[in-house]
C-alpha cells in the first residue's frame, strides 16, 4: 500500500458530545457537505449493534461525498463495514492483532502520547500517528496533561509518519499545531458544537489550508 497522508489537514470527529438534535449521520453529512475529506466515527458507551448501524449509515454517507472513513477502536466493526481504516489508542486492540483482522490495505493510524509511543507505532507499521492531548481536551478523559507544541516538534523529528494533533485544538490554535509538525489537526468541540456545523467546517478547511500553502 503506498504511503498515506491525510487529504486535508483537517482530520473531523464524527461525536455529537451530547447534542440531542444532531444525529451522527447528520453531522457526518454536514462535515462532508463542508468539505471534510476524512472522518473518525467515535461511538462511545453504545452498543455493538447500534454502533454497527450507525456505521454502515456513515460508510454511505461518506462514499457519496468522497470522504475517508475511520473508525475509533472497533476493528470488527470497521471490516464489517467495509471502513477505509481504524483508530486505535494504547490500550486498544494491539496494531498487529489489528492489521490481521483488516488485512494489509486499509489505513491504521494509532494514539500515541510521547516519543517513545509514537517511535514505537512507526516501527509496527501504522500509517499515522494521532498526537495529544496537545492543549487538553474537555470531550475525552485520555489521562494524560497537555503535551504541548515543544513535544510535537520533537514526535515530528523522531517520525516520518503523517500526524494528526488532537485535544483542545480550535481554529485559532490549529495553525500553532500544523507550524509545529503536524499535518492535520482534529477539531472536535469548536465544529461539532457549532450552530451551523457545515459552514463551520468549510470556513475551517479554507483557514487551515491556506496555513499548509507554501
Amino acid at each position: 500500500m503506498p504511503a498515506f497522508s491525510f487529504p486535508s489537514p483537517l482530520y473531523a470527529i464524527a461525536d455529537t458530545l451530547g447534542r440531542a438534535e444532531l444525529s451522527c449521520p447528520e453531522l457526518a453529512r454536514q462535515m462532508c457537505a463542508g468539505g471534510a475529506r476524512l472522518i473518525q466515527l467515535r461511538f462511545k458507551e453504545r452498543s455493538a449493534r447500534d454502533f454497527l448501524h450507525i456505521a454502515r449509515q456513515l460508510r454511505t454517507i461518506c462514499r457519496q461525498h468522497g470522504c475517508l472513513l475511520i473508525i475509533n477502536d472497533r476493528a470488527d466493526i470497521a471490516r464489517a463495514i467495509d471502513a477505509d481504516g481504524l483508530h486505535i489508542g494504547q490500550d486498544d486492540l494491539p496494531y498487529a492483532a489489528a492489521r490481521r483482522v483488516l488485512g494489509p490495505d486499509k489505513i491504521i493510524g494509532v494514539s500515541t502520547h510521547d516519543p517513545a509511543q509514537a517511535v514505537a507505532a512507526e516501527r509496527e507499521g501504522a500509517d499515522y500517528i494521532g498526537f495529544g492531548p496537545l492543549f487538553g481536551t474537555q470531550t475525552k478523559t485520555t489521562g494524560y496533561t497537555a503535551r504541548g507544541l515543544d513535544q510535537l516538534r520533537e514526535i515530528r523529528n523522531q517520525t516520518s509518519l503523517p500526524i494528526v494533533a488532537i485535544g483542545g485544538i480550535s481554529t485559532e490554535r490549529a495553525p500553532a499545531a500544523l507550524a509545529a509538525g503536524a499535518n492535520a489537526v482534529a477539531m472536535i468541540s469548536d465544529i461539532v458544537l457549532s450552530r451551523q456545523v457545515e459552514a463551520k467546517v468549510r470556513q475551517t478547511v479554507q483557514q487551515l489550508s491556506l496555513v499548509r500553502s507554501p
